[in-house]
C-alpha cells in the first residue's frame, strides 16, 4: 500500500529558498501528497529581516500558490521545536532544508531539528546552487 507523502520545506526570508519549493514539488508524486512551505521566526524579530516584510510574505505566499503548497509563517521562541510539532501535528514524511553552513554539528540547524522530531521523517538537504536532483542529500 502506498503511503501518501506530506512534504515539509524550510524556508527563510531568502529568496533562494524557491530552490527547496522547487524540489519539494518534484517529491510530489499524485493529488493526494501534500505540500508544505513553513516559515518560522524567533520571537521578538521581524518575520523576514531586512526585507520589507509585506514584499517577502506576498513572494512567499505567490510561489507557494503557484506549486499547490499550503505556507505558515509563525512566531516561537524555539524554531526547531516549532518546527517538530508541525511535522508532528500534519504527519510530515519528508523534510527539505537548505545547505548549513554552520560550523558544529550543534549549530547545524538540520541536526538541531533532526534530534527533536519524535517521529522519523525523511530527510532533504538543498544545495545553494542545486541545479540537479543528483546534487540534494538524503538524510
Amino acid at each position: 500500500m502506498k503511503r501518501n507523502k506530506r512534504i515539509m520545506v524550510c524556508v527563510t526570508q531568502q529568496k533562494s529558498c524557491e530552490r527547496l519549493i522547487d524540489f519539494g514539488v518534484k517529491l510530489v508524486s499524485g493529488d493526494a501528497d501534500e505540500l508544505h512551505v513553513i516559515h518560522v521566526v524567533k520571537e521578538n524579530w521581524k518575520y523576514f529581516g531586512q526585507l520589507e516584510e509585506k514584499d517577502a510574505l506576498d513572494y512567499l505566499f505567490e510561489v507557494s500558490k503557484a506549486n499547490q503548497a499550503m505556507l505558515t509563517v509563525l512566531k516561537a521562541k524555539d524554531i526547531e521545536k516549532a518546527l517538530s510539532q508541525f511535522a508532528e501535528k500534519h504527519g510530515i514524511t519528508d523534510v527539505i532544508m537548505g545547505e548549513s553552513f554552520e560550523g558544529s554539528e550543534q549549530q547545524n540547524m538540520i541536526n538541531r531539528l533532526q534530534e527533536k522530531m519524535h517521529k522519523p521523517a525523511k530527510f532533504y538537504v538543498v544545495p545553494v546552487q542545486f541545479e540537479d536532483e543528483a546534487e540534494v542529500i538524503a538524510i
